[in-house]
């Protein structure tokens, strides 16, 4: 029985991505942050896939400092280093962070911190000091007030950024071709915490974005990259 301070419980799965990633084992860094099909981690491929669209896109140089929100492991940010000058990762989750922190972390220059994306943009002392921001397979999962506190803050704060990638994003407009059979209810396809996160198709995000004063270029995915059916990428700019 609820009691009068409780929440009713969902009729729908729900993702709590810190709990989910310590029920992997410690080494399989893909499977913690969900890159996986099936249940699977992708191949070397599907990953180089990923790394080579952010590069090209976000157009990544040598004196770029770059601004990871919710990073995850950082199995996946790690893969830039090369083409930065130095980096930030932000998560919400103490696991995934732990994981970063021990694995991928390169002091001083790569480093992770552990924090809502939405605080950590709101309390940055120095937001001066990026040029790139990055958000990988994670934006869904902001609840609507932290979607917007994000963006609106790093268009207003980090004034030096002049393009946000943010990807693998969940197509509404393309939701039968995930859902073959048993269509979730709106209320999980607008719920954060569901298993995808927020479904938004390509029009609602530009909507979204505009509304904090950027700008929207979605990105077409390779053909051979496993989600490609029903999600996208955009970059942000001002």
């Amino acid at each position: 029985m609820n009691t009068d301070n409780s929440k009713p419980a969902k009729s729908y799965p729900v993702l709590d991505h810190d709990e989910y990633a310590r029920s992997r084992p410690a080494d399989d860094f893909w499977g913690q942050i969900k890159r996986t099909i099936n249940g699977k981690p992708v191949t070397e491929e599907q990953i180089s896939l990923i790394v080579t669209s952010i590069r090209s896109n976000l157009q990544l140089h040598p004196e770029d400092v770059l601004l990871d929100l919710a990073c995850g492991n950082g199995a996946l940010s790690t893969r830039l280093f090369d083409n930065c000058r130095a980096f930030l990762g932000v998560d919400l989750s103490a696991y995934l962070i732990s994981v970063a922190r021990k694995h991928h972390e390169v002091l001083p220059d790569y480093l992770f911190l552990q924090q809502a994306a939405d605080q950590y943009v709101l309390s940055e002392a120095q937001p001066q000091r990026f040029s790139k921001v990055l958000c990988y397979g994670s934006f869904s999962y902001f609840s609507e007030d932290a979607a917007h506190t994000v963006l609106q803050t790093l268009f207003e704060r980090f004034s030096q950024v002049q393009s946000i990638y943010i990807g693998n994003l969940p197509d509404r407009d393309r939701l039968d071709l995930f859902y073959k059979e048993n269509r979730p209810s709106d209320a999980e396809l607008n719920d954060h915490a569901s298993r995808i996160g927020i479904w938004r198709s390509q029009e609602e995000f530009a909507k979204l974005a505009s509304e904090a004063g950027w700008q929207a270029r979605f990105i077409n995915a390779n053909a051979q990259f496993y989600a490609a059916h029903y999600r996208y990428d955009t970059i942000l700019s001002r």
